[in-house]
């Protein structure tokens, strides 16, 4: 990333706080460059937690709780309310969770996303991020990769989600968010499906295009086999922990003071 990407990005969550009367708490990127495999004209995805002042949350009335602005040069930054993040938080959201641990951090003032990261244990739920990713990989598998000439780049897209099952199965908490991880601890070097994906990834990063090509056999197989066994095994998957609701308000109101105090 370039200096002048992030110089634009810092200006971009200042002027949305100026404009929006909020303070932002936190702020990453998300999707393909967070993974570790974006394309050359891949979009910056800013994701951000933001709250506003105390007499916003005093209200008789339901109000918008996401803030978005259109894409504009390759910047796509939407964010959520405090309130909703922790909401979604209380059901194992999984991509507040990828948000939450995203290795680009953008802005992090507040002692807010620290708090919550702490009681990740606590809340997760296997068997509903399971269930995200399942439904993600199968998805893009039968709308990208069925029959003998098939979307190239979107094996990444199957692929991580089943390496995130794969991971919560076997170790039973949130998946790490970069691609290389999730290969590196999951697929035995040497294999032919590891030297298909590291031959697949280097065509990546080196910036082909990776549109139509022919199937994969060692990757597509794995992919089958794997959506195949995940919608077995969710449903056996532990459900979420105790949901420390109190420990949410409490979070949400020290969110607040430390904001506005």
């Amino acid at each position: 990333m370039t200096e002048k990407m992030k110089a634009k990005i810092t200006a971009e969550l200042a002027r949305i706080e100026a404009e929006e009367q909020v303070r932002i708490l936190y702020a990453c990127e998300s999707g393909s460059r967070a993974w570790g495999f974006p394309s050359r004209d891949s979009d910056y995805d800013v994701r951000f937690i933001y709250v506003r002042t105390v007499d916003w949350y005093l209200s008789i009335y339901d109000k918008r709780d996401v803030i978005e602005r259109p894409i504009s040069g390759m910047l796509d930054i939407n964010g959520w309310d405090l309130r909703k993040a922790l909401n979604l938080f209380r059901r194992s959201n999984p991509p507040l969770l990828e948000w939450l641990r995203s290795p680009i951090v953008y802005k992090e003032s507040f002692t807010t996303a620290e708090e919550i990261r702490r009681i990740f244990p606590a809340t997760f739920s296997p068997r509903s991020c399971m269930y995200h990713y399942l439904h993600m990989a199968r998805g893009n598998y039968r709308e990208y990769l069925q029959g003998e000439q098939v979307r190239v780049k979107k094996y990444f897209y199957v692929l991580r989600p089943i390496l995130a099952c794969r991971w919560i199965e076997k170790y039973n908490t949130v998946p790490p968010v970069e691609f290389h991880r999730l290969v590196e601890d999951l697929l035995p070097e040497g294999s032919v499906l590891r030297e298909a994906v590291d031959r697949l990834l280097e065509r990546k990063m080196a910036g082909e295009e990776l549109d139509m090509g022919a199937r994969i056999a060692p990757v597509s197989d794995y992919l089958e086999a794997g959506i195949a066994h995940y919608e077995q095994a969710a449903p056996g998957m532990a459900e979420a922990g105790a949901k420390q609701d109190r420990e949410l308000d409490e979070l949400f109101r020290r969110a607040l003071a430390e904001v506005w105090s």
